[in-house]
């Protein structure tokens, strides 16, 4: 056997064992976890304010995985628990993202449950978090001299408003902020580990 072939034949075996124990085996062990009872199916503004966050590419900054106390202080920021695979059941695909420029947002829905703070951080982060790297996303937003009924008008604090207009809501910045109010881990870890369903 030349050389060539024994490079080939041990690549071959390392991409198996490397497959076997990175995809096989992880999806031999989870496929069947069933939903928490507490954990609810997003409902349809939260789904299309989940597209709205994947559009924009909040995921490059965001993770949705706090790590356990033994790997780093995500609890001690406030980031919740340690996420564990049940808590992924509805999302399809999953964001769990790696990159951390923001903060994990996992509870983000507990952690900040009013419309209005998501709201306003949105069209301009730095009036909510000084020293916030998070663009704004005022194209989610119009500005009007009048509103007119049914307009989700954002409350500002003091300044941040253009003088004399209305600052409003799109349908996308509101099913975003849906979404974003959705994430509420808070149940139990002992409830989101229940015993695989079987078929």
């Amino acid at each position: 056997m030349n050389n060539e072939t024994r490079l080939i034949a041990g690549g071959m075996v390392m991409l198996s064992i490397a497959t076997s124990l990175l995809v096989v085996w992880p999806y031999l062990t989870v496929r069947r976890v069933a939903a928490p009872a507490a954990l609810q199916p997003f409902n349809e503004t939260a789904l299309r304010g989940r597209q709205v966050y994947i559009a924009n590419g909040c995921v490059y900054c965001h993770s949705q995985q706090p790590r356990a106390r033994a790997l780093g202080p995500d609890a001690a920021r406030g980031w919740g628990r340690a996420s564990v695979a049940a808590d992924y059941a509805y999302d399809r695909p999953h964001l769990l993202g790696t990159m951390r420029t923001g903060p994990d947002l996992f509870n983000i829905g507990a952690r900040q449950p009013s419309a209005d703070w998501h709201l306003g951080h949105l069209y301009q982060p730095r009036a909510y978090v000084p020293g916030s790297v998070m663009p704004s996303y005022r194209f989610l937003f119009q500005l009007k001299d009048e509103l007119a009924p049914g307009d989700v008008e954002v409350a500002l604090p003091p300044g941040q408003a253009p003088t004399g207009r209305h600052v409003v809501a799109s349908r996308d910045a509101q099913d975003l902020v849906a979404y974003l109010r959705s994430m509420d881990h808070t149940y139990p870890v002992a409830d989101a580990v229940p015993a695989a369903t079987t078929r």
